[in-house]
């Protein structure tokens, strides 16, 4: 369940991903992991999931992070800002972050749970048609419809009926 991420292996997956981060940013400086987490941290907040289709700073704080070198030097993402449309811009992502929360949550529940690991190994049962040449086979399905593609015999299992 998503709500419970020790469940399904969440919190270890995202602890996986944060140590081998980690691992990458200690082999120029060895031994200085402390002051590395944080930004290893922040990395991985800031970075887009694909299963919610967001960053998780942007789902906790409804806004995208910014950096300080952003704010500082003038770019044309942030340059262009007066302090009105700034407000009318954090004003926008305050309205809009219980809705881009419900379809994060959304997303995550609605992935197809017979695709990834929980698929099944199987398809079938079938019945052998034609015997095409040495191993190959023309398959229909219990229904009698046809399969399109022919199968190789180490793809396939015996199955009694």
């Amino acid at each position: 369940m998503p709500r419970y991420p020790q469940a399904n292996g969440q919190a270890k997956s995202s602890n996986k991903i944060i140590i081998n981060n980690l691992k990458r940013r200690l082999t120029t400086c060895k031994g200085k992991w402390a002051e590395e987490l944080p930004w290893v941290l922040w990395s991985d907040r800031t970075t887009l999931k694909t299963s919610t289709g967001q960053t998780p700073y942007s789902l906790v704080y409804g806004t995208e992070a910014v950096l300080p070198t952003e704010v500082m030097i003038l770019i044309a993402r942030y340059g262009l800002l007066t302090n009105d449309v700034n407000n009318v811009e954090l004003s926008h992502d305050k309205d809009i972050v219980d809705e881009l929360t419900e379809m994060a949550k959304i997303r995550v529940n609605t992935m197809n749970m017979t695709a990834g690991k929980f698929a099944d190994t199987w398809e079938g049962p079938y019945f052998i048609d034609v015997v095409m040449g040495r191993g190959t086979y023309r398959l229909s399905s219990m229904d009698g419809t046809q399969i399109q593609r022919a199968w190789n015999a180490s793809h396939l299992k015996l199955y009694h009926v």
